[in-house]
């Protein structure tokens, strides 16, 4: 098993960042990493995610959503091949801090199966988390500096 995670604190409310990392249509738009999703994101429901990982070939995978809950949490489970070749357990979770007006934001991927020594890039996903993150960051951040 192998695990990454990357943390950002967002100057705007949870309901806020989960509006911007719900709006699949713009993702072409403004995020560097998930390039696009297709779907609806909802419990047991298939999602088509096209992600652009830095310095690599773009990947198109159809995981099955395992939670939404809205405002705090999104994840999804995705697999290359077969169960157990390559599993790949994807979590959003938001926090709020400060009294509610600020956001933690926590993007995790937790990597299981046989082909994880061969397939799994440590930096190029926690790269490609990071610029995603400071994406969300910024358009969540401009949505309250507009609307306030």
């Amino acid at each position: 098993m192998r695990q990454v995670e990357v943390f950002e604190e967002i100057d705007a409310p949870p309901d806020v960042v989960w509006d911007v990392l719900l709006e699949f249509d713009s993702y072409p738009e403004w995020n560097p990493f998930v390039r696009r999703i297709e779907g609806v994101p909802k419990e047991g429901e298939r999602l088509r995610v096209r992600i652009e990982p830095p310095d690599s070939r773009p990947i198109t995978f159809r995981p099955t959503v395992v939670a939404a809950e809205e405002n705090r949490r999104l994840a999804w489970l995705g697999r290359v091949l077969v169960p157990f070749a390559f599993d790949g357990y994807h979590e959003f979770r938001l926090e709020p801090i400060d009294g509610g007006d600020r956001t933690r934001l926590l993007h995790r991927e937790t990597f299981r199966g046989a082909l994880v020594p061969l397939l799994f890039d440590a930096r190029r996903i926690e790269r490609g988390f990071t610029a995603m993150n400071r994406a969300i960051k910024d358009r969540a951040e401009n949505r309250v500096r507009v609307a306030g």
